[in-house]
C-alpha cells in the first residue's frame, strides 16, 4: 500500500534555550541556545507522519538546491520509507525557525516563505499520483496544488481511491473529488465568510464549505474540543478529544491528515477514520508533539525499533519525566519477568527494554537457545502494560544501546547487585543510576524450560 503526499515541503527549525535576563539594548529576551533540531516541516512532516505508521510514501513537492533542501532530504531518509519525487524550484527552500525558551516559544523567523512560482508538473510526479493507493494533499500556499495538470490528476485519483485536502488559506480550492477537507475554525471562518468561533459558526461554515467545494465532508478543527464533521447526507457531529494541557500544537494538523488518509486506504468508513484520527492527535501531542520525532545524531545506527524506543525517551525528557531502561533476554516470559518489570516502570515515566537479539542470546546462552525468536520476544514484551518500548541489541552487554538512550535509572532484579553489572559505570557518565528491584524466588526461564520440556 502506498499513499501519497502532495504538497509544499519547507524546512523547519527548534532552536532550544533557556533565558534568564533582557538585553540591555531592547526589552526582548536573550536566549541562551543549547540545541538546534531541524525536520522536514509542511507535506514533508506528513509524509514523515505516515511513515512513522509504517506506510510506504511517495512524497510530491518542490524542493531547492541548497542546505536546507539537503536537511529535509536528510530527515525523510531516516524513516526509511519516504521516496522524494520533487520538481525542483531553484529558489531557496522556505523555512520556520521557532525560539524556544525552556519550552516556550518566544519568537519565530521565517525565511524565504514568500509567494514564487513554482516550476511545471513532471511526469513522474503525475505517475505517483496515478498509482497511489490514497492521497494526502498537504497545501502550504506555495502555489503547487495550482497547477492544472496536478489538479486534474488529482481530481481522477480522488474518484477512485481516499483523498484528504488540509487546506490553506494561500492555498488552492480543493478539487470536488475530495473524501474530506479538514481547515481549522479560523481557516473554516475565512473560507466562508461566516464569523464566530463557537461549534455553531463551525457548523455554518462547514455547511457552506461543503456546497462551494462538493467534497465528500468537510472536518472543522476545534483546539481542545475536538473536530466538527460535515457531511451532505447527515446532521454536523462533534468528535470529542482528550485535552492535553501545555501541549505544542505544532503540526497537529498534519497529524491528524495523515491519521485520516492512513484509516481510510485501510478500509474505514469516514466516521471510524476520523475518530481514531482524532485520537491519535491526543496522543501525538500528549508524547510531545514535533519535539518527539527529531531523533538525534547518535539515533541512526539503532534503527527501526531503536527510533521508536528514542522517540518515547525524547518525549518524556521533554516533559521533565524520568527515563527508566532494564534489560535481558527475556527468552520465555514469566511472573518474575512481569513482576521486575511493573517494578521498574513504576521507578519512572517511561520503561524501555534493551532486549538480547538471538545471536546476542545465542552467545551467552549456547546453540540451543533463544528458545523464542526476538520478533516474538519483543511482541510480547510490547504487550505488556508497563513496557512503553523495547530496543533490540546485537552486542553482549547492552552497552552501546544505553549510550544511545541515557537513561535516568537502570533497573535489574535483586539477584544481581549494582557492583556486579557492566552498566553501572557507564550509567554513571551522564549521572544515571543503577537500581535494583526485589528477586522472585522460583521463577527462571531455565526452570519453565525444563518443565515444558517434561510435559512434551
Amino acid at each position: 500500500m502506498r499513499i501519497v503526499v502532495v504538497g509544499d515541503t519547507l524546512l523547519d527549525v527548534d532552536v532550544e534555550g533557556s533565558s534568564d535576563r533582557l538585553a540591555p539594548d531592547a526589552p526582548a529576551p536573550v536566549v541562551t541556545v543549547s540545541e538546534r533540531l531541524s525536520r522536514a516541516g509542511g507535506a514533508g512532516l506528513v509524509a514523515s507522519l505516515l511513515a512513522r505508521d509504517g506506510h510506504d510514501v511517495d512524497l510530491v513537492t518542490v524542493l531547492g538546491d541548497d542546505d536546507r533542501t539537503a536537511d529535509i532530504e536528510e530527515d525523510l531518509a531516516r524513516t526509511g520509507r519516504v521516496r522524494v519525487i520533487a520538481a525542483r524550484s531553484g529558489a531557496p527552500t522556505p523555512s520556520k525557525s521557532r525560539i524556544r525558551s525552556s519550552g516556550h516559544v518566544v519568537a519565530r523567523l521565517d525565511e524565504d516563505c514568500g509567494l514564487t512560482t513554482p516550476p511545471p508538473v513532471t511526469a513522474d510526479m503525475l505517475a505517483a499520483i496515478g498509482g497511489a493507493d490514497a492521497i494526502v494533499v498537504a497545501d502550504y500556499g506555495r502555489g503547487l496544488t495550482a497547477d492544472e495538470r496536478l489538479r486534474t490528476a488529482l481530481d481522477d485519483a480522488g474518484r477512485r481511491i481516499p483523498l484528504v485536502w488540509d487546506p490553506h488559506p494561500r492555498g488552492s480550492r480543493p478539487v470536488r473529488s475530495a473524501a474530506v477537507v479538514t481547515p481549522n475554525l479560523a481557516e473554516a471562518r475565512g473560507f466562508s465568510g461566516i464569523a464566530g468561533d463557537d461549534r455553531r459558526a463551525a457548523a455554518e461554515a462547514a455547511a457552506r464549505l461543503s456546497d462551494e467545494w462538493g467534497a465528500g465532508a468537510v472536518l472543522v478543527t476545534l483546539g481542545h474540543e475536538g473536530a466538527l464533521l460535515h457531511r451532505p447526507d447527515a446532521p454536523p457531529h462533534l468528535v470529542p478529544t482528550t485535552e492535553v494541557r501545555g501541549a505544542d500544537t505544532c503540526g497537529a494538523g498534519d497529524r491528524l491528515a495523515a491519521s485520516i488518509a492512513g484509516a481510510l486506504a485501510r478500509g474505514a468508513d469516514l466516521s471510524s477514520a476520523v475518530q481514531s484520527a482524532v485520537a491519535s492527535v491526543g496522543r501525538f501531542l500528549a508524547e510531545g508533539g514535533v519535539s518527539s520525532l527529531v531523533l538525534p545524531d547518535n539515533a541512526r545506527p539503532l534503527g527501526g525499533d531503536g527510533d521508536a524506543a528514542l522517540t518515547v525517551v525524547r518525549a518524556i525528557r521533554a516533559r521533565g519525566g524520568t527515563v527508566v531502561a532494564t534489560g535481558g533476554c527475556f527468552d520465555l516470559l514469566h511472573a518474575g519477568h512481569a513482576r521486575t518489570l511493573a517494578a521498574a516502570r513504576a521507578l519512572g515515566d517511561c520503561l524501555v527494554v534493551c532486549l538480547n537479539s538471538d545471536d546476542s542470546v545465542r552467545r551467552l546462552k549456547g546453540a540451543e537457545r533463544p528458545i523464542m525468536g526476538q520478533e516474538d520476544r519483543s511482541d510480547l514484551l510490547s504487550a505488556l502494560e508497563c513496557v512503553d518500548a523495547v530496543l533490540v541489541f546485537d552486542e553482549d552487554t547492552p552497552v552501546e544501546a544505553l549510550r544511545r538512550l541515557e537513561p535516568d535509572l537502570w533497573v535489574k532484579g535483586g539477584d544481581y547487585t549494582a557492583d556486579q553489572l557492566p552498566e553501572t559505570a557507564v550509567i554513571a557518565e551522564w549521572g544515571g543510576r543503577t537500581v535494583t528491584v526485589p528477586y522472585v524466588p522460583g521463577r527462571s526461564t531455565t526452570r519453565l524450560a525444563g518443565a515444558l520440556s517434561r510435559v512434551g
